[in-house]
């Protein structure tokens, strides 16, 4: 299985960092290494001083297919979760300025936290997906499908053009705004309108 991740979906998010909002979906993966699921709690580690939290909302793939035709997409998922993608903001930057790829900064052990699944009828009000993650009992993070530059039918149309879709992979379809560091001790929920489907806490 693979865990798809896409970077600056959100307006809002791409200019709190000072990037360049693009054009076409930001595309990088995480290993299976990097799963963390069903509340397990996240050490942090050693090699970095400033791990942020990034939550976004995980469709689970639930289909096997290559160039995804439009009419096709939603054959493709049908659940959905709250995530956390946990970055090395340090080692990122550093990568950065150095034009260097930035896994190490990603796709980390334990960096791809996923909640629990749940069909999307559920959870879809007019058509979209409300989602919050909150620290220590704050939101600090408001998301809505409606919201993405790419939603998750042109991800899938997009993605599968260079890459092969399989029943079990993840994509992590982008953060919005708030997202900030992590500290030993924090607490994080993540939320699909009301229900809680994921709880991460710092040790």
């Amino acid at each position: 299985m693979k865990i798809i991740c896409i970077g600056r979906n959100y307006v809002a998010h791409a200019k709190e960092l000072g990037n360049e909002v693009p054009y076409e979906p930001v595309v990088f993966f995480k290993p299976q290494t990097a799963l963390l699921r069903d509340g397990k709690d996240f050490y942090y580690p050693d090699f970095s001083n400033d791990i942020h939290f990034e939550g976004e909302l995980v469709y689970r793939i639930c289909n096997n297919g290559r160039h995804v035709k439009p009419k096709f997409t939603k054959d493709f998922y049908a659940e959905v979760t709250v995530g956390i993608d946990f970055t090395a903001r340090d080692i990122q930057d550093k990568c950065k300025t150095k034009g260097l790829p930035w896994e190490k900064a990603k796709a980390f052990d334990h960096s791809a936290v996923v909640g629990e699944f749940v069909p999307i009828h559920e959870v879809q009000q007019n058509g979209h997906i409300n989602y919050e993650l909150e620290k220590n009992g704050q939101v600090v993070q408001s998301g809505n499908t409606e919201l993405m530059m790419h939603n998750i039918d042109d991800i899938i149309v997009y993605v599968s053009k260079f890459f092969t879709l399989n029943i079990g992979d993840y994509i992590f379809t982008g953060t919005p705004a708030g997202v900030g560091p992590i500290s030993i001790g924090d607490e994080f929920i993540g939320k699909l309108g009301q229900r809680n489907v994921m709880k991460c806490t710092i040790k």
